[in-house]
């Protein structure tokens, strides 16, 4: 309990009080919720009962009467409380004790009122009788205001990670990002649906790490006494199916990845990858720029969004460039025919970082990454890849070293991956025996695994196929104008949390103190923070103690900030 703030200890004495009342701060019983406060405002009719639950917020008591706004799933309403209507007679607990004193805010009670306007003409609801539902025992952080100026708002990014909950209930504008998030995925799959194809599951768990290169997550079976690997992608076992004699299927799959978090990464992430027989990539791309101007229509209202100073359009067609013909329009090298040492001498001479371990697939990939992808803004289908960077992929028909695949990319990143799938069985093998040699040799981007079983799927015979994959988090992120992946995912990864430290009074506050001054850029802390200069050393050497904080000497004295 000596962790507990103030107010959080005084909730705890408000529930005991409350239990002594023989008030149960979280009763079973089912509550008859009849209008949400959306419901309510849509068809309004004065005098109309209602009952209605939610969060208590922004209550304004005033004598015998009181205002408030009840929070619920799908917005505000407010409410009005008065002690008559409420505790008609004698008795007045109900109000004076239970509403006036023991309730706070981010508690959920249930009201049984009915409508009524304000005289400033608002929608409100009149309360007859209240029932607590669940007493909140820690206090939301809840923006402060004052002279106008809006201060203390739980905006800072870890912290709203970290506490979703809060994060949707204190600032609703982020419900709508995960709303549309739905609304995308709902589109995408009646899209898919209404095209006759059939939705899957595969495994999530997996003997080897298969349809891709990258570290995956490692885990042990007991019962087998087996490694298994969680899923870095799925696109082996939908090829299973098509050879299994479905004519499409699609699957949205959570991928695992034991690599690199940052704005666009998480460890965990969603795909969904789509495979229909009888295609290839030329009709993949056409049902691409379909699917995503539907897609953006049914999230937005319109194939336009805002992403950043861009407006995208993700209205058909999309411009296609091949990527030979990118790397010649904005370096001057033309890679056609070139030789692994003469494509890394060129990366050099363009100042591109390059090693020994990186084959030909790898330093064309580079080149373009650095010199090329980036100045694709608008929906750009970029074709015809080197055999070198897709050993899935289908040789092209017109140039054998070159495969029959597109990405598209958008404001410079890539939101989709397709192929005319490789279903020559010889050359699959021959493909993933040379993915050995070239990670023998140290290269990353390739796959250290061959799947016996997946080889022998296509030597059963698969039909020509087309597959693509779509990373939804970042096609989300285009669509709700978000630069970072943690802003489209209700629970991204973290580090684990540090644990609370018992510090003094004066140690909380300077630690407060040194947050606020590193985002407004003060610098004259000794003075502000109203301590004596033993007292501040004490205080720092406290911080710095505990790796909350860090000093500095410098020539204009110490330089503090917090860890």
């Amino acid at each position: 309990m000596s962790q507990l703030s103030e107010q959080e200890l005084v909730r705890r004495e408000k529930l005991v009080k409350l239990r002594e009342l023989g008030v149960n701060p979280y009763p079973a019983d089912l509550y008859p919720v009849n209008h949400t406060s959306k419901q309510v405002k849509d068809a309004f009719e004065e005098g109309k009962k209602v009952i209605i639950a939610g969060r208590l917020m922004m209550v304004k008591v005033q004598g015998k009467a009181s205002f408030a706004q009840l929070q619920d799933a799908e917005g505000k309403i407010q409410v009005y409380f008065n002690r008559d209507e409420i505790c008609p007679g004698e008795d007045k607990v109900k109000y004076n004790e239970i509403f006036k004193k023991l309730l706070d805010f981010g508690d959920f009670i249930g009201i049984e009122g009915e409508l009524f306007t304000t005289q400033v003409g608002e929608k409100s609801v009149r309360v007859k009788d209240f029932t607590l539902l669940s007493k909140a025992l820690k206090p939301l952080p809840l923006p402060k205001e004052k002279d106008g100026v809006i201060y203390d708002a739980f905006t800072d990014p870890e912290q709203r990670y970290r506490q979703r909950y809060a994060d949707l209930v204190v600032n609703p504008q982020v419900k709508d990002v995960f709303v549309k998030r739905t609304k995308l995925f709902n589109a995408m799959r009646s899209f898919f649906n209404d095209s006759g194809y059939f939705e899957v599951e595969t495994p999530v768990l997996q003997p080897i790490p298969g349809g891709a290169a990258a570290r995956p997550f490692i885990t042990h079976h007991n019962a087998l006494d087996v490694p298994l690997y969680m899923r870095i992608a799925n696109e082996l076992y939908l090829k299973r199916l098509i050879v299994g004699g479905f004519d499409g299927v699609y699957e949205f799959s959570k991928n695992f990845r034991n690599e690199g978090m940052d704005r666009t990464h998480n460890p965990e992430f969603t795909a969904m990858e789509i495979y229909v027989a009888y295609k290839d990539y030329n009709w993949m791309m056409g049902f691409c720029e379909s699917l995503l101007e539907h897609c953006a229509i049914a999230v937005n209202g319109t194939s336009k969004a805002t992403f950043g100073e861009h407006e995208i359009d993700f209205k058909a067609p999309y411009a296609r460039v091949t990527m030979a013909d990118s790397i010649k329009h904005f370096t001057g090298f033309d890679i056609t025919g070139k030789s692994e040492n003469e494509i890394r001498q060129a990366a050099k001479d363009l100042g591109i970082e390059v090693d020994e371990t990186m084959g030909k697939g790898k330093l064309i990939d580079e080149i373009f990454g650095e010199k090329c992808e980036g100045n694709y803004i608008q929906p750009t289908f970029i074709t015809d890849y080197p055999k070198e960077m897709s050993p899935l992929c289908k040789e092209h028909r017109e140039n054998p070293e070159l495969t029959e695949r597109f990405e598209l990319m958008v404001c410079g990143k890539e939101i989709a991956n397709a192929y005319s799938e490789l279903n020559d069985p010889i050359d699959q093998r021959e493909r993933f025996e040379h993915q050995l040699k070239l990670a023998a040799k140290g290269d990353d981007e390739a796959t250290e695994f061959i799947d016996h079983d997946f080889l022998r799927a296509l030597e059963y015979g698969m039909p020509p196929t087309s597959g693509m994959g779509i990373g939804m988090d970042r096609l989300i992120m285009f669509l709700t104008n978000n630069q970072s992946i943690q802003e489209v995912l209700f629970f991204p990864q973290m580090r684990p949390e540090k644990k609370a430290l018992a510090i003094s009074d004066e140690g909380k506050a300077l630690l407060i103190l040194l947050k606020k001054a590193e985002r407004l850029g003060l610098n004259d802390l000794k003075v502000q923070s109203g301590l004596s200069n033993k007292k501040w050393d004490k205080t720092i050497k406290e911080l710095t103690k505990n790796n909350l904080a860090k000093v500095e000497k410098t020539e204009e004295g110490l330089f503090v900030e917090t860890v």
